[in-house]
């Protein structure tokens, strides 16, 4: 290996693809267990690396020298090896600045606390003393001499104003992580997660809602891949590189979720929208189909609609995970807002707004089977489908027309 990243776990990791947006080199992942990464760092087999969870302090006595900054936080998350030696720096600083800095929140003279104890952590410490924080407030699953518990925090701590999110709870696989309760913090102002898969964590989607200034740490590993690169190489990477890559990535991985009435048009926009991106397309009501084994009016006459929404949201729980996918939901997936949150994830939703005049009932949609269900369902799930969805794209009869519009408005906010 001469360039990539070292982590106990990395099957999550958008790294490569980053790097190689930014440099001609080969940039491997590779998962190294505990026992063996002292075998790998004396080794010193490969020109520079990035290191990950959970070894970003660990590395350190292999180093020949790290930089002041890196000396400042403790955490070394970038090494080249220079003639046999290896140099350790920090480029998180760098990523967690542009992050914050992107988000808009306002760090000078506030209250912030940091969950979590790791490198991150130091780092976020580092970040927040250079802009000026008032206080700060380091919190963990368990009292040291530096943090407090997160039941300290709740009773003591509730005015703060910024919470930054270290630890990787919420990270992909265990997406239904939260890490904190952040109704106990009404002065609440920003939340910040280090976290980037998914691409809003439940923290970051719960401030959303909240009103507060919030955002996932896809940047930050951009930004600090930047800075990475730049030592790399010695060759200096422009600025407008990191918002270019920035929003590549973004664009590639951000799921597109339509929603709207039975009969709108959901599945057949979807596999043309897919077939235009190079996607792959799923329909949330087919694999409910494979999960059951029979058609969705079987599992309605022997079950009934509570046990078919329970397995709708089993179903969208799982493929939320997931990114790169057009997704066609049911008609009433939405209905449930843990649907709509989970898919609201990774995705971007788009309310397909079909004209009621255009919907037909048919006999194997239970619940709209009649025109007189179908135009009461309609009256019933309009409002809901405009509060939820990110996007409504009022359609024609012309699918293709319909997909290129979708497309085009899907885009749009993503620029």
């Amino acid at each position: 290996m001469e360039y990539g990243c070292i982590g106990e776990h990395l099957r999550h990791s958008f790294s490569k693809e980053i790097h190689n947006l930014l440099c001609d080199y080969d940039y491997i992942l590779k998962e190294i267990p505990s026992d063996d990464l002292d075998f790998f760092m004396t080794g010193h087999d490969f020109k520079a690396i990035n290191v990950t969870i959970p070894y970003k302090e660990i590395v350190i006595p292999h180093l020949e020298t790290i930089d002041e900054a890196a000396k400042r936080i403790g955490a070394v998350n970038t090494i080249v090896n220079k003639d046999g030696k290896l140099y350790g720096y920090n480029t998180d600083f760098y990523g967690m600045t542009k992050l914050i800095k992107k988000t808009g929140v306002e760090i000078v003279g506030k209250k912030v606390l940091i969950l979590g104890s790791g490198g991150t952590s130091k780092t976020a410490n580092a970040v927040c003393t250079a802009l000026g924080a008032r206080e700060i407030i380091r919190v963990s699953r368990t009292a040291s001499e530096n943090s407090i518990t997160y039941e300290d925090a709740y009773l003591l701590q509730s005015d703060a104003e910024i919470i930054i999110n270290t630890t990787p709870v919420g990270m992909f696989p265990k997406n239904e992580g939260c890490p904190i309760d952040i109704s106990k913090f009404p002065k609440l102002t920003g939340a910040i997660d280090a976290v980037y898969n998914p691409l809003r964590t439940r923290f970051i989607r719960q401030a959303k809602k909240a009103g507060v200034a919030a955002e996932g740490g896809l940047y930050m590993l951009v930004a600090q891949a930047v800075k990475a690169c730049e030592w790399f190489t010695g060759n200096a990477i422009p600025d407008e590189k990191c918002d270019e890559v920035y929003k590549k990535i973004l664009s590639g991985k951000e799921n597109l979720v339509l929603v709207g009435m039975p009969g709108s048009g959901k599945t057949t926009i979807g596999k043309l929208i897919a077939q235009m991106l190079g996607r792959k397309f799923v329909d949330t009501d087919d694999l409910i189909r494979e999960k059951c084994g029979c058609e969705i009016s079987r599992i309605f006459a022997e079950h009934g609609e509570q046990y078919f929404r329970d397995i709708e949201s089993e179903v969208i729980a799982d493929i939320s995970k997931e990114t790169c996918l057009v997704i066609a939901t049911g008609g009433g997936a939405v209905l449930r807002e843990q649907n709509a949150d989970e898919l609201s994830q990774n995705g971007r939703l788009i309310f397909i707004d079909a004209d009621i005049n255009e919907l037909i009932a048919t006999n194997d949609r239970p619940l709209s089977n009649t025109p007189e269900k179908l135009k009461q369902l309609y009256d019933t799930r309009y409002p809901i489908y405009c509060e939820r969805c990110d996007i409504k794209v009022a359609i024609t009869r012309n699918a293709e027309e319909n997909a290129e519009k979708i497309l085009g408005e899907f885009n749009k906010i993503l620029k």
